[in-house]
């Protein structure tokens, strides 16, 4: 069965259970309903199969695309590697990693670090996590971190076996492991549970999920002190007018957090849509969408568990949170422009040298060199891709 006819048949039980829950709870977050919608098994939207790729899917992310945008990941990996003494094991975290391809093209690519790389997918559907499995040889989840010795002495901490990589496992949550390496968000953040306020002539209100007979409608209730707080670090310096809304994806700053429990040296290498809060208010709602079947969906209350719903992240809400959690934004750009600063000019160049010399005997390698152009146009498209927002946030341990 295809998985939209799967969600199809299972969405009513979704959409009861949450009712269910505004009964007995009373009006819930908007972040509490996101939560169920994408992730609650067996039936949200992720754990039931939706998500990232061509045929069959929901919408197009960059690594499906083709294989040049992990081409040019597994640059960027390479320069961080090099950047912190090219340590072994060299640990990169994907979450949110979908079906693996990001990592595969990753891997593909034959970065310069791969023997010390240690790659770890991280994602919480079981359905997707099983078609990793597919593209990926996957090493069991306690040897993420790859072979271990212990030194001449039996109570010494035991040492990773140089050279061993690269090693990669799945798992449905972060570890809980301290490395040097980089985190990875491709597009994850935008798909984190978010609160959404409302500014009022006395504070603010949330917009909370209730019911209407058998209809899931919005109500206003007065935000919470902790939320009121945070929707202030979002709103930073604007001056947001009696009726504008705003997002606040507190697990943002959660999920930041955690990384930095993580990471004792290195990068979180954010890519998503983004926006400044003021263009966020002048936006009106617009930044809370949805899709399936690779176009815009309904309202985001219509259907649960049938279409995604994705909302752009505040990037001063973003930076406050990075700072928080002990991070400094060490660059900040468009995904056009940190493409190009990788080289894809140069890869696409060098695709078409390759397609001149193969086509004749139109071999696969010919054909792949040809598709890099028309996969560097739509991932530098300024109107799609191309605009997405490029983060790294740095992090050092002494």
């Amino acid at each position: 069965m295809a998985p939209g006819a799967r969600r199809n048949t299972e969405r009513v039980n979704l959409s009861e259970r949450i009712a269910s829950r505004i009964r007995r709870e009373g009006p819930i977050s908007f972040a509490d309903f996101q939560e169920m919608a994408l992730y609650e098994e067996p039936d949200g939207f992720f754990a039931s199969g939706g998500g990232a790729g061509r045929a069959g899917r929901d919408f197009v992310t960059s690594p499906e695309v083709g294989s040049l945008f992990g081409m040019l990941v597994a640059r960027y990996l390479d320069k961080v590697w090099q950047k912190l003494g090219a340590p072994d094991p060299f640990v990169v975290v994907e979450a949110g990693a979908g079906r693996g391809r990001l990592a595969a093209d990753v891997l593909r690519a034959s970065p310069a670090c791969a023997p010390a790389l240690r790659y770890v997918l991280v994602e919480r559907s079981a359905r997707l996590r099983d078609e990793q499995r597919e593209r990926l040889t996957l090493e069991p989840a306690d040897e993420a971190l790859g072979p271990f010795v212990h030194g001449a002495d039996a109570d010494d901490a035991p040492q990773s076996v140089p050279g061993t990589g690269p090693i990669v496992s799945s798992l449905d949550t972060v570890p809980a492991i301290s490395f040097d390496g980089v985190v990875i968000a491709n597009e994850l953040l935008d798909n984190l549970p978010v609160h959404i306020v409302e500014r009022a002539a006395d504070g603010w209100c949330e917009v909370r999920v209730a019911l209407d007979d058998a209809t899931f409608v919005e109500t206003l209730v007065p935000a919470p002190p902790e939320l009121s707080k945070e929707a202030d670090h979002v709103a930073g310096n604007v001056d947001a007018p009696a009726g504008a809304r705003v997002p606040v994806t507190q697990a943002i700053r959660g999920w930041l957090e955690r990384a930095a429990t993580m990471l004792r040296r290195g990068e979180v290498l954010i890519v998503d849509y983004a926006d400044e809060t003021d263009g966020l208010i002048q936006r009106g709602s617009e930044w809370l969408r949805t899709y399936a079947a690779h176009d815009r969906g309904t309202a985001p209350l219509v259907a649960p568990g049938m279409q995604d719903i994705t909302c752009d992240v505040p990037l001063g809400y973003l930076r406050s949170a990075a700072a928080r959690a002990g991070f400094a934004v060490t660059s900040e750009t468009t995904q056009v422009d940190w493409l190009r600063d990788l080289g894809i000019d140069e890869l696409v160049a060098e695709g078409t040298a390759i397609w001149n010399e193969g086509a004749a005997k139109g071999d696969l390698e010919a054909i792949a060199g040809r598709s890099r152009a028309v996969e560097a146009a739509a991932l530098t498209d300024r109107s799609g891709l191309g605009a997405h927002k490029v983060l790294t946030l740095e992090r050092r341990i002494a």
